[in-house]
């Protein structure tokens, strides 16, 4: 043991899974304290017997609950991204090493830190999920159904609304060619969907009530081209503070909406969009500023004459993804001042 420090530990380093955890501690000036493997029965009743300190974990499944369950023990939680860890490993991967690789990141000045959600916040994550899954299933029976039905001569328009209007007229019809067993399989197809549309219909209910009960919400759906969906699903993946991005473009660049850079030499160098953090936010976004850029030759604010401008001289698509930028940023702006935003004037409203 002569090689552990005999200095209290300052920071704690924790490598998380399902059943076995790796805890690292080391001392003030960054020299090892302990390292430990544990259980996961042991991992909280060794972190509680601890001196506050902080503890650090990757931004994984569950660390937002043993993040909520430490910080009752009186410590500091930092998470860290994935991304930011792996340069800290020094040699090879194994839980060991991840630990003080966690533990040496946490003590960087400028290192970015992930929010810690709340219950509330991880419950809309949820249902968000949920319905981001059910959506896809339908999908996919739709284009199933639809392949099936052309393998049979049956051509249907593509999209749910055409499948759901055309199918009851297929199934009645009883000169198409279609044998009685596979309209049998079909019709079950048929209620398959139709359960699916009640369950996202559900979703849809539940995501509305939070937004209506949540201020925040509220004040985000005064936004052109965020509803409910959009307000609930940025609230849950932005955590309890959005002050921890600075300012507006750092929440757009969290989001992926900003260009990537591959610049040396004092050349600058901006690609696409970088893509990063979470993509069903950017995606629900995207789809939001696509609504707006809709409709901006109809209106003379500040906004949408810039964003007619931008269309005329770059791909619809190129200009969705800025609007979703601007979208971001002024999200941003209503989340930190607690303030509506008014279209008409292009500003979150004074007062």
């Amino acid at each position: 043991m002569s090689e552990f420090s005999k200095e209290p530990v300052v920071t704690v380093g924790i490598d998380l899974a399902k059943r076995s955890f790796h805890a690292y501690g080391m001392d003030a000036i960054g020299k090892a304290v302990f390292s430990k493997k544990l259980t996961r029965d042991r991992l909280s009743p060794f972190i509680a017997n601890l001196p506050p300190c902080t503890v650090a974990m990757e931004a994984c499944g569950s660390a937002h609950h043993w993040a909520r369950r430490f910080r009752t023990f009186g410590h500091e939680i930092r998470l860290i991204a994935p991304q930011f860890v792996k340069p800290f490993v020094k040699s090879n991967k194994n839980d060991a090493a991840d630990a003080e690789a966690i533990c040496e990141a946490a003590q960087r000045p400028n290192m970015r830190l992930v929010a810690v959600k709340t219950v509330e916040q991880q419950d809309v994550q949820a249902i968000h999920r949920m319905r981001s899954l059910v959506v896809e299933r339908r999908t996919a029976q739709v284009n199933q159904v639809r392949g099936l039905l052309l393998e049979y001569g049956i051509e249907i328009p593509q999209g749910r609304a055409a499948l759901m209007r055309h199918l009851p007229e297929i199934l009645e019809d009883g000169e198409n060619g279609l044998s009685a067993r596979f309209r049998a399989e079909l019709n079950e197809l048929a209620e398959e969907l139709r359960h699916l549309d009640t369950r996202v219909a559900h979703y849809d209910e539940q995501i509305q009530a939070i937004a209506q009960s949540n201020q925040t919400a509220q004040r985000l759906m005064t936004i052109p081209g965020i509803g409910a969906t959009v307000a609930t699903a940025l609230l849950a993946a932005v955590g309890e503070d959005p002050r921890v991005f600075g300012n507006g473009r750092g929440l757009a660049a969290w989001l992926g909406l900003v260009p990537r850079q591959h610049s040396t030499g004092g050349r600058e160098r901006l690609l696409g969009i970088s893509k990063r953090g979470d993509v069903y936010v950017r995606q629900l976004l995207i789809h939001g500023a696509r609504s707006v850029m809709r409709w901006v030759e109809r209106k003379e604010d500040a906004t949408s004459r810039w964003a007619a401008a931008l269309k005329t001289r770059r791909h619809r698509n190129v200009a969705s993804v800025a609007m979703a930028n601007k979208i971001a940023r002024i999200a941003y702006a209503v989340m930190t001042t607690e303030k509506s935003y008014d279209p008409a004037i292009g500003a979150v409203v004074k007062g």
